[in-house]
């Protein structure tokens, strides 16, 4: 075991009284909230994505009509140039839709759950998880970095 000058900072110690039933479920939800940030982030891919793509057409559209291609020019930038991805909806419509009615709501969730069941402290599961596994005494297995924190 581990002491607190060689475990982790005070804000990665489960507060007494937390059960390991309660760092574990934390730690699931957070997990979980991890998953919709990288879901969120695939989201504003997209969102950069297709307008690249969107603003490539003009190039598209031009070379067509150089070559000739007058029509198809035309049913290039009328059919598909600024064109809704979904009946009503530009991307960032769909960005601002998931952050409004799915993201921001988990997000506050969360954060209230670790605010009432652990202080506010973050991480703990995978703090006690590092204890776990770390090597002490091993200059590259280090509790926390060195800034003096206790």
């Amino acid at each position: 075991m581990h002491t607190h000058e060689d475990g982790p900072d005070r804000d990665h110690r489960r507060p007494e009284g937390t059960s390991g039933a309660t760092v574990r479920a934390l730690g699931a939800l957070s997990k979980a909230l991890e998953t919709t940030e990288r879901a969120r982030g695939h989201l504003y891919a997209f969102h950069q994505l297709t307008g690249t793509a969107d603003f490539q057409l003009d190039e598209a559209v031009a070379l067509l009509r150089e070559a000739g291609h007058e029509e198809w020019a035309r049913k290039v930038s009328t059919e598909i140039l600024g064109r809704n991805v979904i009946p009503g909806h530009w991307t960032f419509q769909i960005v601002e839709a998931y952050d409004r009615t799915y993201y921001r709501s988990f997000r506050q969730l969360e954060r209230a759950a670790v605010d009432e069941l652990a202080e506010g402290r973050d991480h703990l599961y995978e703090a006690e998880l590092k204890e776990a596994r770390r090597t002490a005494g091993h200059p590259d297995h280090t509790a926390r970095p060195e800034t003096g924190e206790t």
